[in-house]
């Protein structure tokens, strides 16, 4: 009866493309789990309510909540400091060609990766304003803002709202299948196995320093698909109109958040017994030198923001607002470790390593895992949600066949990467399409015809990095 584990992924998976959302999906694919481990209404669900309590009961799961609360918070205060609408309006004073625009949207990567949301959200009116006056095509624009996000962020190993998701996804499937193995070095190793993302950021730098400009072109329906975002695009253009502009309240915070993450972790490593800097990194305690970080960092900006003359009621409420704007991304993660435990309680691990791993060539799983990840995640529109749904499965299937676990790993991420990119449905999608004023569904099919190239070649890459290192 092991083969009754894959029935929550199947539901969550099935429904999640139904409804177009995935909370739904995990929450009945952990009740119908706990359903099958407890084959009883009441007692069924009191199984399925006490996994939720088993992940919220862990010190690390605890850690990784926490950061993401106060990182999303962190954010809020900086955004409403007006920090990078202050750099953004210096820097655009001096933009007086198409290239040296698209060249903005990179340099102000340094000062907004931290969240992809909150880069487009920052950037994507300054850059609006300053194509007025260019014959520029905004499909291009939007691409270079949106490639410039979504395929960098990934690959950053520190101080964005996407490293403690990651790592603790890692994490979780080590401690499922005792491996001995750090999470935090696999993560790491899983970076440079990132292919997709690899790949769009070449094609994404190429196309804008070196490829032809494309002439615009126009829709009828532009704005009928437009309003329906307005809400979106009138809402963030509204609160950056009434932000002073003011560089520092950006500059300062994040220098001090990358600063202490970076010398943190080598205390940490240290302090273990760590002998250089990149085992001091590997060997160091990463989920909570991250919170860490963030705290202190917080504290200091607080201070900073005070001193500043900053309103102390509205950076408090936007540190909230902040906050609560990742409570999305935390209650998936708890249903995402709840459902990693009621599948293995199912004989998960047991099913995948009697059936798929008894017969699939090791040097494929990478490659399959990215593109069934890619196909659900187009569908999903979320990045998080795919890595959730397939970190599970990929580090089964990497561990039954003996296939490389970073690099399965990092084919995990990348599916999620794709659909976060090219989806109609994805955050990052809508709110570009929304800021420059374009209709959704041709833009993402603008994009999808781009991504697509850069899938197959990452899927190639994938089978031959799998071959060699089996």
């Amino acid at each position: 009866m092991e083969w009754l584990s894959l029935l929550p992924f199947v539901i969550v998976i099935g429904l999640s493309i139904w409804l177009k959302k995935i909370l739904p999906g995990l929450v009945l694919g952990v009740l119908v789990g706990g359903l099958l481990v407890e084959f009883s209404l009441l007692g069924g669900t009191e199984k399925s309510v006490s996994y939720v309590v088993t992940t919220l009961s862990d010190e690390n799961n605890i850690k990784i909540i926490a950061f993401l609360y106060l990182f999303g918070g962190l954010i809020g205060m900086m955004n409403i400091s007006g920090g990078i609408k202050g750099f953004s309006k210096w820097i655009g004073d001096k933009i007086e060609s198409q290239r040296g625009l698209l060249g903005l949207i990179w340099l102000t990567l340094p000062f907004t990766f931290m969240m992809p949301m909150f880069r487009i959200m920052m950037i994507g009116p300054v850059v609006k304003s300053l194509m007025k006056d260019m014959s520029i095509s905004k499909r291009k624009v939007g691409f270079t803002m949106d490639v410039s996000t979504s395929s960098v962020i990934v690959l950053l190993p520190v101080a964005t709202a996407f490293v403690g998701f990651m790592i603790s996804l890692v994490e979780s499937g080590v401690q499922k299948f005792n491996l001995d193995m750090d999470p935090y070095q696999i993560f790491l190793l899983s970076i440079l196995f990132n292919f997709y993302a690899i790949v769009m950021l070449v094609i994404g730098l190429i196309r804008t320093f070196w490829s032809s400009s494309e002439k615009e072109r126009t829709n009828k329906q532009t704005g009928k698909q437009v309003n329906e975002h307005d809400y979106h695009r009138s809402g963030i253009e509204k609160e950056l109109s009434t932000v002073k502009a003011q560089p520092w309240n950006l500059i300062v915070p994040l220098f001090l958040l990358l600063g202490l993450s970076l010398f943190l972790l080598w205390q940490n490593g240290m302090a273990k017994g760590a002998n250089t800097v990149f085992q001091a990194f590997s060997e160091a305690d990463a989920t909570f030198v991250m919170l860490l970080a963030v705290f202190i960092t917080l504290i200091l900006t607080f201070v900073f923001y005070v001193i500043r003359r900053q309103s102390m009621e509205e950076t408090i409420y936007h540190f909230y607002d902040g906050g609560n704007q990742l409570m999305q991304a935390i209650i998936l993660l708890i249903l995402v470790w709840a459902l990693s435990l009621v599948t293995e309680d199912l004989g998960f691990s047991k099913f995948i390593n009697a059936t798929l791993g008894s017969f699939l060539p090791s040097f494929t799983i990478p490659a399959i895992v990215f593109i069934l990840g890619a196909v659900v995640s187009y569908f999903l529109g979320s990045s998080w949600g795919t890595w959730g749904i397939f970190m599970p499965l990929g580090i089964a299937l990497a561990v039954s066949t003996e296939a490389s676990i970073p690099l399965t790993v990092g084919a995990v991420f990348a599916s999620g990467s794709f659909g976060a990119m090219t989806s109609p449905l994805g955050d990052t999608t809508i709110t570009t399409a929304s800021i420059l004023e374009m209709p959704l569904v041709d833009y993402a099919r603008y994009k999808l015809k781009i991504c697509a190239v850069g899938a197959g070649i990452a899927a190639v890459i994938y089978l031959a990095a799998g071959f060699f290192l089996v």
